[in-house]
């Protein structure tokens, strides 16, 4: 056997094995990352705890989902303004949020804060009484 060709292998060997266990340890941090993304949509703490701050904010009309979230996230009221897409899509609030001034608090979850910015309205309320 040529030396060449046994150090030509073995490098092969040593490049496949290294690119094989990067290639199973980026897909285990992936497959982490996204388990915790997934987890925070339904459990997502508030920002603090207790009394927290009162902070103003403003829907326009205009306003997509993803510019509430990005709003709320720069407000300082969410730390993430595309899981708040996420959740108002997995939510009873989904497409109920109201153009309007409201006081949120960093106490409030997500869920509390769809809540105040989507108050079901009186149609809402009589169509629920006749059923």
């Amino acid at each position: 056997m040529n030396i060449k060709s046994l150090i030509g292998s073995t490098a092969q060997i040593v490049i496949k094995t290294a690119l094989f266990v990067y290639i199973v340890v980026y897909i285990i941090r992936m497959a982490g990352a996204a388990y915790d993304y997934g987890y925070r949509v339904f459990t997502e703490p508030p920002l603090s705890y207790g009394d927290g701050r009162i902070i103003s904010i403003y829907i326009d009309e205009s306003d997509s989902v993803s510019d509430i979230g990005k709003m709320l996230e720069s407000k300082g009221l969410i730390r993430d303004g595309r899981l708040f897409v996420i959740q108002e899509l997995l939510s009873e609030y989904h497409g109920k949020i109201q153009p309007g001034v409201y006081d949120l608090n960093t106490s409030m979850t997500t869920q509390e804060m769809l809540g105040v910015i989507a108050p079901e309205s009186e149609t809402d309320e009589e169509s629920e009484e006749e059923e």
